[in-house]
């Protein structure tokens, strides 16, 4: 199996930076993260995640991790 058949993570940074009124800026700033890593994060655009960033937002949004990222199943049959 591929992994994609197994479905992928979504992570939901944009839309809680949105809803809290939080610039990249101010995350990047304030958790001295590139700016390039993040853009990657936003636009789901990973094939893993760094266990340290993932704390690190985690902590600095305050948030449980189902709100952080999304599980979608795959769209292939069993």
């Amino acid at each position: 199996m591929t992994n994609m058949e197994y479905g992928c993570l979504t992570m939901n940074i944009e839309k809680i930076l949105k809803d809290r009124g939080i610039s990249k800026n101010t995350l990047c700033k304030e958790l001295d993260i590139p700016r390039t890593n993040l853009n990657h994060y936003c636009k789901n655009d990973f094939q893993r995640i760094d266990a340290a960033f993932l704390c690190k937002l985690l902590y600095y949004f305050q948030c449980p991790l189902e709100d952080l990222l999304t599980y979608e199943k795959s769209t292939y049959a069993d």
